[in-house]
């Protein structure tokens, strides 16, 4: 496993990959020196600078491996959902429930985004309440909402509902 970190206007995040892929990206607290070293791992300093374009607002998808490690297969099938969902669109817990095939899921699917490691590359943040609330966000829902407004300035993201 090797970690490096990237400084972004949204903070500065974590992250982490094995031989594998990219296992995850947590936004963290930590202070970081202005020039790290280059990371050996190739998965790293693809995530950086896809990341970089992101944050940018000149990627609209990832190409990057990832390492899920350790998941249930349940958290992986949402993880693998959650990656569909096109940028600059959201889509509702239970519509994610109903394609895995169980319409009563729903909080098994809010638990799987609560615990989804790859922050940002998997779109958890795309995920709000069938009735347009943003609903919960690991990182405050003022983050949510930055989030969805970089991907789509003329959406409603700075307001309580997106539909």
């Amino acid at each position: 496993m090797e970690t490096t970190w990237l400084q972004t206007d949204f903070g500065t995040f974590q992250l982490t990959a094995s031989e594998l892929g990219l296992r995850s990206v947590r936004l963290t607290d930590i202070q970081v020196p202005a020039e790290l070293p280059i990371p050996k791992n190739e998965h790293l300093n693809h995530a950086r600078h896809q990341l970089e374009e992101y944050f940018a607002g000149q990627r609209k998808d990832f190409e990057l491996t990832l390492d899920w490690a350790g998941s249930t297969d349940f958290y992986q099938a949402v993880w693998r959902e959650l990656t569909q969902i096109p940028y600059g669109h959201t889509t509702s817990y239970q519509a994610i429930a109903e394609k895995l095939g169980d319409k009563n899921a729903i909080r098994a699917v809010g638990q799987a985004n609560k615990h989804n490691p790859l922050a940002i590359i998997v779109p958890c943040h795309r995920v709000i309440a069938k009735n347009g609330d943003l609903q919960g966000y690991f990182y405050g829902l003022d983050f949510k909402r930055r989030l969805l407004a970089l991907e789509n300035p003329k959406s409603f993201a700075l307001q309580e509902k997106l539909f």
